[in-house]
């Protein structure tokens, strides 16, 4: 099945040849679980036969809505090698996004847990890998491979401008070039050991995932108690024997602080997804490497190694081989080294277009008239940046209202858009919450219809949850008295804080814990939140927290209840009446030991 294209190939040849090379090597590995180059191209061709046979056709795009598993990779390199485009979507965004994402990108099928189908209730044919694992096991007929450097690999969702959701296009060229780099830039070789940290709706796991196995190396899954703590994620890649890692922003800083054993198996830490505001302050036994690229531009775009010691905030590096960054001033001129200009990308990573936007598409793709080839387009990303001398790109902020939260990318008209549906609010704004050196949040205005009742910031974060992923709801509300507008009748941002008091958190009655812990507990959540407001059933993550607080938390617990909590049990257990649970768990067996005097000692303490 190999390609007669040789290097420059689809995903799925070359997957096929690393199958007939080393048919007995893991491709797959998850804990105690792993899988075979052959069995990983058995199981892709099972599904691809399996799809054809229900009149699958080159072009179309089949939806596969798994968690991060052996059956979500099989399927994806199956549709691809069937032709198909597969669309990447994750399983805990709330149906309303999930059924746009299906509904819009036109798949004719879906591949989903029955669980997932029950909740969707879409109308299309669809596939449970658990329950249709007989009919996709002894799917026959013959197959060739369909994949064509100009046909479409996938096709993967973010937010859009217009307040939606857009869909990305990427072909099989777009792929191949980002699995060449990225086997060429890191040295992959079959003896390497990969990462899969991210979600399977977002684009960093086609980074994790097809250029590893294209040059035969072996991909670690791993579980979501892992993704969501450094330390945890650290210990992973120890125990696996991790030697290239992506980690994104929010994990790497702190993971670039730890102690690691010098005979750590890591030899390459990537990261991206935020802007990168230090490197590593001491000498690692492996290389951190920072990336920079949009969805638009097959994941990565521009990347580079950070010295240790620098200071200062690192740069996004140079332009990958077979791309092209053009900063440009408002005439569409090159800027000068060391000025600041909008970035523009060309080269083979530049993706088609969106899905069904034709004219975003124009306006977003525009033809490159530097290349000096017909058909060249540069892609205008929004965001600003600046050419050092020696070539190295500076990321100086973004155009227009895309930010990122938690390593993704928000459209913050899209929260808005959301927000506006709610039948007592007038208007609505989102805007990015600085928070210094610890995680940025999101901050939404309001301007309610009447004046009482109004909803809780809690109510309003429950009410975005049926929409939105729980990364684009916002931590803070603000209820406007009016909206501001400047001189020539643009809202007037700067004004937003003035004309607004800040929105009530939770129900009245939470003022006291039902517990000495519950109290104690509650105490200390207020002052790390700065609110008095704050009740034992609010969520500490949405009314302000973020991992930095989080740790502080576990920190004043551990020393005025003598309890070690993980942060993973305060993302479990996110309430203070739930945390409280979890304190008095672990204090029991020793408080039964103690009198009922020392014991309301210790928790008063």
């Amino acid at each position: 099945m190999e390609s007669p294209l040789g290097p420059v190939s689809p995903v799925p040849f070359q997957i096929a040849t690393q199958g007939e090379r080393q048919p007995q090597s893991i491709a797959l590995r998850c804990d105690e679980k792993q899988l075979t180059y052959k069995e990983l191209n058995d199981q892709a061709n099972q599904f691809a036969r399996l799809l054809t046979s229900h009149g699958l056709t080159p072009g179309q795009t089949v939806a596969v809505c798994l968690e991060r598993s052996f059956e979500g990779i099989a399927a994806a390199l199956g549709i691809m090698r069937a032709g198909a485009a597969y669309l990447p979507l994750d399983p805990v965004w709330p149906d309303t996004r999930l059924r746009f994402a299906v509904s819009d990108s036109g798949a004719v099928a879906l591949v989903a847990r029955t669980s997932i189908l029950e909740r969707l209730q879409v109308r299309l044919p669809s596939i449970d890998p658990c329950r249709d694992a007989a009919a996709i096991a002894t799917a026959v007929g013959s197959l060739n491979c369909s994949a064509s450097l100009d046909g479409l690999a996938y096709l993967i969702y973010t937010s859009g401008s217009t307040g939606v959701p857009k869909g990305v296009e990427i072909t099989h060229a777009n792929l191949a070039h980002l699995v060449t780099w990225h086997r060429d830039a890191f040295r992959i070789t079959p003896h390497d050991h990969a990462s899969h940290l991210a979600g399977p709706g977002f684009d960093a796991s086609v980074w994790e995932i097809w250029p590893n196995l294209c040059a035969g190396a072996a991909v670690c899954l791993a579980d979501d108690a892992v993704r969501s703590s450094p330390k945890l994620i650290q210990r992973w890649m120890l125990r696996e024997r991790v030697t290239v890692g992506f980690v994104p922003t929010v994990h790497a800083l702190p993971m670039m602080e730890m102690d690691w054993p010098q005979s750590t198996a890591l030899r390459v830490l990537l990261t991206g997804g935020d802007s990168l505001l230090r490197g590593p302050e001491k000498q690692l036994p492996f290389e951190v490497i920072n990336n920079y690229g949009p969805t638009e531009c097959t994941v990565v775009t521009a990347s580079g190694s950070i010295e240790p010691g620098l200071g200062g905030r690192p740069t996004i590096g140079w332009p990958i081989a077979g791309t092209t960054i053009h900063i440009l001033d408002e005439q569409g001129k090159e800027v000068t080294n060391g000025r600041v200009g909008d970035l523009y990308i060309g080269g083979n990573g530049v993706g088609r277009g969106y899905r069904n936007l034709p004219e975003l598409t124009r306006q977003a793709f525009v033809v490159d008239p530097f290349a000096g080839k017909p058909g060249s387009r540069l892609y205008r990303t929004g965001d600003r940046a600046v050419r050092r001398a020696n070539g190295e790109i500076e990321f100086h902020g973004r155009l227009d209202r895309q930010v990122k939260i938690r390593g993704q990318r928000v459209e913050l008209d899209e929260i808005s858009s959301v927000l506006l549906q709610h039948p007592l609010i007038a208007f609505a704004v989102a805007t990015l919450k600085v928070c210094g050196a610890c995680d940025d949040q999101l901050k939404a205005y309001i301007l309610f219809r009447k004046e009482t009742p109004v909803p809780t910031s809690q109510q309003l974060q429950q009410f975005l949850l049926r929409s939105l992923p729980d990364y684009m709801v916002p931590s803070t509300f603000m209820q406007l008295r009016a909206v501001p507008s400047s001189p020539n009748g643009k809202l007037d941002f700067a004004m937003l804080e003035e004309l607004s008091q800040p929105l009530r958190v939770g129900e009245v009655g939470h003022e006291t814990g039902a517990t000495l812990v519950e109290s104690n507990l509650l105490m200390i959540v207020r002052k790390l939140l700065g609110s008095e407001a704050i009740g034992a059933n609010d969520n500490f993550f949405l009314a302000g927290g973020h991992s930095l607080l989080g740790m502080q938390l576990l920190t004043r617990l551990k020393q005025s209840l003598g309890v070690d909590l993980t942060l993973q049990q305060l993302f479990d257990a996110s309430s203070v009446k739930d945390l409280a649970g979890i304190v008095e768990q672990m204090l029991v067996d020793e408080i039964d030991l103690m009198t009922e005097e020392e014991a309301e000692l210790r928790l008063m303490e």
